[in-house]
């Protein structure tokens, strides 16, 4: 059961042109809980079995040959010391797709997961896909249900959000600015000059002295 949800997972990836059955969204499934939790793992350790084999596949490229197979300049590039040195560069991969398909059983999964996932996840190390636990349950059962995808595609992206701007308040702001006119300086200045300072003053109360003299 395990096998075919990786498997599931995986496949959801490929050119569905002429798939009877497409997958509504790529890179993901959607299970119960309880089998997300099960089936990451398995899922994970595959894909870092097959990007750890990408470092192999391009050492083996530099000895590999463009020409089309069982022809003549194949024929001579097969019995040259090139393909020895590339047999031996390749050989971990190899060794790696079999891990992949014994883990998986399925050819086509392993195909996709070492010609399309892998080379996505070449700069990260673990952490390739996410659980995210949906609200509904599921019909019958009532089953917790729950989306296994992978990360990078489908990222939730939060921003902070900006504060509206309406164009009937920005119009009576600029009306009543022009109307009423800023706040000057030299008012305030007025009103600070028409109330006495109090440190001028001598302490005690000299006023109320003079005025009984």
């Amino acid at each position: 059961m395990l096998r075919n949800l990786a498997s599931s997972l995986f496949l959801t990836e490929r050119d569905a042109e002429f798939d009877l059955n497409p997958p509504k969204v790529k890179g993901r499934v959607i299970t119960t809980l309880q089998k997300a939790k099960e089936v990451r793992p398995l899922v994970e350790k595959c894909i870092t079995i097959a990007r750890k084999s990408l470092k192999h596949a391009q050492a083996a490229d530099e000895f590999a040959s463009n020409d089309e197979r069982r022809s003549d300049a194949w024929q001579v590039w097969r019995n040259s010391p090139e393909w020895q040195k590339w047999c031996a560069a390749r050989a971990p991969v190899v060794a790696a797709r079999r891990r992949a398909l014994q883990l998986l059983g399925d050819k086509q999964a392993v195909q996709v997961l070492f010609d399309e996932i892998a080379p996505r996840f070449e700069e990260r190390n673990g952490g390739y896909t996410r659980i995210l636990r949906l609200a509904t349950p599921r019909l019958g059962d009532a089953g917790t249900r729950a989306i296994l995808e992978f990360v990078g595609k489908h990222d939730r992206v939060t921003g902070a959000s900006e504060r509206p701007t309406f164009e009937g308040d920005r119009e009576d702001r600029e009306d009543r600015e022009e109307t009423e006119g800023p706040t000057s300086d030299a008012a305030s200045a007025e009103l600070d000059e028409d109330v006495p300072n109090q440190e001028d003053s001598p302490p005690g109360d000299t006023g109320a002295k003079e005025q009984r003299d």
